[in-house]
C-alpha cells in the first residue's frame, strides 16, 4: 500500500461546531481529516479507507463512542489504529470503559488544540513502532499474537491473523478465542515463568483451509496481556525435536510429546497401543534422562523445547 503524504485523522463527532473546530486545527497542523457524524457512518467509512488515527466523541446518539470503538477493533484490520476519546466524562468508570473498548487515550473537553496535536503525534509514533515490529516478526514467519486472560485477541501478526480468521467460529474479524481455551489461558496468566509452570499447548478447532493448529504460551508482556504463538500440529516434527533436543529414543520422545499435549498415561497407552505400565516405564526413563522427578517438570522442559523461538 502506498504511504500517504499526510497522516489521515478520522474525527467522529455529532456536533457540527466541534467538527469544524477540530478540522481546522488538525489541517493547520498538517494532517488530513475525514469526518463522520455518527458511529454507523464511521464504520461504513472503514470499508473504503483505514485512517492513521481516530478521534472519537464518547457521547453520541445511536452507537456511542465506546460501542463504535469496540466494533472497529473487532474488524481485524484496525488493530494498529489508535483511538483517542474526546469527552467531558472524566469519571473512572468512563475511562475504564473507553480503554476496555480499545481506546488508547482520553482528551477532556473543551479541547486544547496544542495538547491534542501532541497526543496524536505520540500515538502515531507508538503505533508505527508497534506495527513495524509485528510486520518484522511476520516477515520471519512468526505466528505471534497477544490476548487477554479472557480470550480477547489484542493483536496478531498478519500470518497469525490469517490463521485465526479461518479457525475462530466468528470467521474474519473474530477477536475471541474459543471458550475451551479459557481454562488454559487462566493457567498461563498465573504461570511464574519457570519451565515447570508453563502449561502444555492447547489445540484450536481444525480449519479446512489451514489444518490443525495449537497455541503455546510464551510469556506475560503486560498486566493483562499474554504473548502466544500459533503452532501447527505436526507430530513427526515434535517427536524429532524432542528426540534430538533431549537425547531421547524415538518412543520416549513420542510418549513425552503426548504428555506435553495434556494426555494422561492411560490416553497415551491407547494412542500408542501399549499398556499403561509400558508408558510408566518410558516416563521413568525420560525423567532420568532429562533430570526431573515428575510429569509437571517434564512437561515444562518439553514445552520449552517445542516452542523455542
Amino acid at each position: 500500500m502506498k504511504r500517504r503524504d499526510r497522516d489521515l485523522v478520522l474525527v467522529v463527532d455529532d456536533t457540527p461546531g466541534s467538527l469544524s473546530f477540530l478540522t481546522e486545527a488538525l489541517e493547520d497542523a498538517g494532517l488530513s481529516v475525514l469526518v463522520a457524524t455518527d458511529g454507523e457512518s464511521a464504520l461504513a467509512l472503514l470499508d473504503r479507507v483505514v485512517p492513521d488515527v481516530i478521534l472519537m466523541d464518547a457521547v453520541m446518539p445511536g452507537l456511542d463512542g465506546f460501542q463504535t470503538c469496540a466494533a472497529m477493533k473487532a474488524r481485524g484490520d484496525m488493530d494498529h489504529v489508535p483511538v483517542l476519546f474526546m469527552t467531558g466524562l472524566t469519571e473512572t468508570e468512563h475511562v475504564i470503559e473507553g480503554l476496555s473498548a480499545g481506546g488508547v487515550d482520553y482528551v477532556t473537553k473543551p479541547i486544547v488544540p496544542e495538547e491534542l496535536i501532541a497526543r496524536i503525534r505520540v500515538h502515531l509514533a507508538n503505533a508505527r513502532t508497534a506495527n513495524g515490529a509485528r510486520v518484522a516478526l511476520d516477515a520471519t514467519g512468526r505466528h505471534l499474537m497477544a490476548v487477554t486472560p479472557g480470550g480477547t485477541v489484542l493483536w496478531a501478526t498478519p500470518r497469525a491473523a490469517a490463521v485465526l480468521d479461518s479457525v475462530l467460529a466468528g470467521g474474519p474479524g473474530s477477536r475471541r478465542l474459543p471458550d475451551a481455551c479459557l481454562g488454559w489461558l487462566s493457567e498461563c496468566a498465573y504461570a511464574d515463568g519457570s519451565p515447570a509452570a508453563v502449561p502444555p499447548p492447547v489445540d484450536l478447532p481444525p480449519s479446512a483451509l489451514h489444518g490443525q493448529w495449537g497455541l503455546t504460551f510464551i510469556d506475560r508482556i503486560g498486566p493483562n496481556e499474554l504473548l502466544l504463538r500459533l503452532v501447527t500440529a505436526d507430530p513427526d516434527r515434535d517427536r524429532r525435536r524432542l528426540r534430538e533436543g533431549l537425547s531421547l529414543t524415538g518412543r520416549e520422545a513420542e510418549v513425552l510429546m503426548w504428555l506435553a499435549r495434556g494426555k494422561s498415561n492411560r490416553d497415551i497407552a491407547a494412542i500408542l497401543s501399549v499398556s499403561p505400565r509400558t508408558v510408566d516405564k518410558h516416563l521413568e526413563q525420560v525423567y532420568a534422562k532429562i533430570g526431573v522427578e515428575n510429569r509437571t517438570a517434564a512437561v515444562g522442559i518439553a514445552v520449552s523445547c517445542l516452542v523455542a523461538i
